[in-house]
């Protein structure tokens, strides 16, 4: 977001220009070489600058993202699925996953216990991953609006552009249609081959 100030020779009370990944609001003025400047004292977000559809919007999710709750994942039973295979790479790099499922499973999931709500889970959450049919996943946004963490995943082949919306307007970054598996293995090599780190 840039902020910045107008200059205009109107008289003029208010508006918006355009400021990075939204609008800054104008109030106040002051008087500067015969030229009325008005200052930002707001600024109002773009909502669709939550819509994460860059390579590089997707690494910093996974930088800044470390607890992740998995919306929709499957225990041990179903290793060979996705909904498994994908939070346990997860975990083995080095991610604090949280389970949730909605198949009534009750037992411990990769050794964590497992709650019924994203909201029910205590502290601060840095993302949620889901792994849910597009159409199913209306049932759970009022969840992860109560719950509100810094994204949301919807894993490769999941898209739901009105509920992303709902969340982006919220707040909230979004990916959607994407292997957090995937994407956090070019993660990896890009490191490697630079020669950084993991954070």
């Amino acid at each position: 977001m840039r902020w910045g100030v107008c200059a205009w020779d109107s008289d003029l009370t208010g508006g918006l220009f355009p400021g990075g990944d939204g609008f800054a609001r104008m109030g106040g003025s002051l008087l500067e070489a015969g030229v009325e400047r008005w200052f930002v004292v707001e600024v109002v977000m773009d909502w669709r600058a939550n819509l994460i559809e860059d390579d590089a919007g997707v690494r910093d999710v996974l930088t800044r993202s470390r607890r992740v709750a998995v919306l929709g994942i499957r225990p041990e039973s179903h290793a060979h699925k996705p909904a498994h295979s994908v939070p346990a790479y997860l975990a083995k790099h080095g991610y604090d996953i949280v389970p949730v499922p909605v198949h009534g499973e009750t037992e411990p999931i990769l050794g964590r216990p497992v709650y019924r709500a994203v909201a029910d889970i205590p502290g601060p959450v840095d993302l949620v991953q889901v792994f849910r049919r597009p159409e199913d996943i209306d049932a759970h946004v009022s969840d992860l609006l109560a719950k509100k963490p810094h994204a949301v995943w919807f894993q490769l082949g999941i898209r739901n552009d009105a509920a992303a919306e709902q969340l982006a307007r919220a707040g909230i970054r979004v990916v959607q249609d994407r292997c957090m598996k995937v994407e956090l293995a070019r993660l990896s090599q890009e490191r490697e081959l630079s020669g950084a780190s993991p954070s």
